[in-house]
C-alpha cells in the first residue's frame, strides 16, 4: 500500500519512527534498504540549530540512499521553529516533522515534546507558522494525550489539519505511560475518523501480524515502527511482504545476522569514527542478538569492544 504525504509519494506505508540514539544515518540507510517507505531522523532541537550547536551538525546529515527522509524538529517557540525549518528547506529533507510526543523529563520541563499537548493554542501557533514558512510537507507526531486527565489527540489532530499539516502520527500512549503498558489503538481510530489527512498509527508494532491488526482495527493510513525496529531492520521487509501476500518471511539466518551487524559496524565507523562508532554499536548488538543462543555472554563481552576488528572477531566466534 502506498502513502502520499503532501507531494511526497512513499513506495509503501511502513515507516521507521524517529528514535533518539537509534535512528542515526547508518541505521536509517539499513532500514530503508530493507524496505522502509520513509525513515525519520533523530529529533533535533530548533534552538540548538539556531545557536549552531556542534553536536546537531551530525544529527542533520543525510545520505541520498535513505531518502525520502523526514527531519524531526522539537521546540516550543513558534518563530524559532518556523525560521529554522525555512533555513533548512533547501537541505536534503523531504518532510519536516514536529515532535509533540517526547516524554523525557528535561524536554517536558522546557515545555517541549509531549508538554505541548497541554497547550493546544501554542500547538496551533507553532503549526500555522511552520506550514507558512516552508513549501515542503509538514507532519506532527503526538501521543494519546499528556496524562489520563488530558486525552486530546483528536483535538490536536484537528488543529493540525486546519493549520495545513500534511499528515499526523499518533502514538497510542499518554506521556505519563512513557512506553509502558499497552498502546491504545482506539485513539488512533478516533483520530482517523476525525480528520481527512493521512493518519499514521504508532505503538506496539513488533511483528507483521501486529502491523496488519493495527490497520484493520484503526483504519490508519500508515504504520510506524519504533522499538520493533531496534536490532531488526528486516521488520520492514517482513511487514510489507506479509501485507501484500499474507506470507510470513523466515527470521534472518545467523549468517545474515552477522553480515548485517558487521555492515552496520563498518558504516558506524565511517560515520562517527572507530571508537565512538563501536561504543554506539554496543547497544545495537544487544538488540540484534536478543533471543539468539549465547546472546547473554555476547552482550557482556560487547561492552569491551573498541575496534571494528574486535567486533568482527566477537561476532565471528560468539554467534
Amino acid at each position: 500500500m502506498t502513502l502520499k504525504i503532501g507531494n511526497v509519494e512513499l513506495e509503501n506505508n511502513v515507516i521507521l519512527a524517529p528514535m533518539a540514539g537509534v535512528t542515526d544515518m547508518p541505521y536509517r540507510i539499513l532500514c530503508r534498504e530493507q524496505g522502509a517507505g520513509l525513515v525519520c531522523m533523530e529529533m533535533v532541537s530548533a534552538k540548538a540549530i539556531l545557536y549552531k550547536n556542534k553536536n546537531t551538525q551530525e544529527l542533520l546529515k543525510v545520505d541520498e540512499r535513505e531518502r525520502p527522509v523526514s527531519l524531526q524538529l522539537f521546540g516550543s517557540d513558534p518563530d524559532i521553529v518556523a525560521d529554522i525549518a525555512a533555513s533548512l528547506e533547501d537541505g536534503p529533507y523531504d518532510i519536516f516533522d514536529i515532535n509533540m510526543g517526547c516524554p523525557v523529563p528535561k524536554i517536558v520541563k522546557n515545555g517541549e515534546g509531549s508538554a505541548l499537548m497541554r497547550n493546544p493554542k501554542l500547538v496551533e501557533e507553532i503549526l500555522t507558522k511552520l506550514v507558512k514558512a516552508v513549501k515542503k510537507p509538514v507532519t506532527v507526531k503526538f501521543r494519546k494525550g499528556f496524562d489520563d486527565t488530558c486525552i486530546n489527540a483528536v483535538e490536536i489532530a484537528k488543529i493540525a489539519e486546519s493549520a495545513g499539516v500534511a499528515a499526523v502520527a499518533v502514538h497510542g500512549r499518554t506521556r505519563e505511560q512513557y512506553y509502558s503498558g499497552k498502546a491504545d489503538w482506539n485513539i488512533i481510530r478516533e483520530v482517523k475518523k476525525a480528520v481527512k489527512i493521512p493518519v499514521i498509527g504508532n505503538g506496539d508494532v513488533f511483528t507483521p501480524q501486529d502491523a496488519k491488526r493495527l490497520v484493520e482495527e484503526t483504519g490508519c493510513d500508515g504504520i510506524m515502527v519504533a522499538r520493533g525496529a531496534k536490532g531488526n531492520p528486516w521488520i520492514f521487509k517482513q511487514i510489507t511482504h506479509y501485507l501484500e501476500t499474507g506470507e510470513l518471511l523466515p527470521r534472518p539466518s545467523v549468517e545474515e545476522l552477522k553480515a548485517m551487524i558487521l555492515r552496520h559496524g563498518q558504516m558506524m565507523m565511517e560515520f562517527k569514527g572507530e571508537l565512538a562508532g563501536m561504543r554506539e554499536m554496543r547497544k545495537h548488538v544487544a538488540w540484534y542478538t536478543a533471543g539468539y543462543p549465547n546472546s547473554a555472554a555476547l552482550r557482556n563481552e560487547i561492552n569491551s569492544v573498541a575496534t571494528l576488528e574486535e567486533l568482527t572477531e566477537l561476532i565471528g566466534t560468539r554467534l
